[in-house]
């Protein structure tokens, strides 16, 4: 009997692979295919971030052309 439930008598858990990215994160580990899936994560995340930076200057300048009026 364990003492706990995660005790694995056969040595540690398989590495399971991150479902998101972390800045500085150790890259060493990954396989080619893990590093290109993050770098289509981070550009799709980076296009996300890009429009709604977009979206907020329109927002701004529309408030600055209605208060300037």
């Amino acid at each position: 009997m364990a003492l706990f439930e995660d005790d694995n008598p056969f040595g540690a858990q398989p590495r399971q692979p991150a479902q998101h990215h972390e800045l500085g994160q150790m890259l060493d580990l990954l396989s080619i295919s893990e590093l290109r899936e993050r770098i289509d994560l981070l550009r799709s995340e980076l296009a996300r971030l890009e429009a709604h930076v977009a979206g907020k200057e329109a927002s701004r300048r529309a408030a600055d052309a209605f208060f300037k009026s």
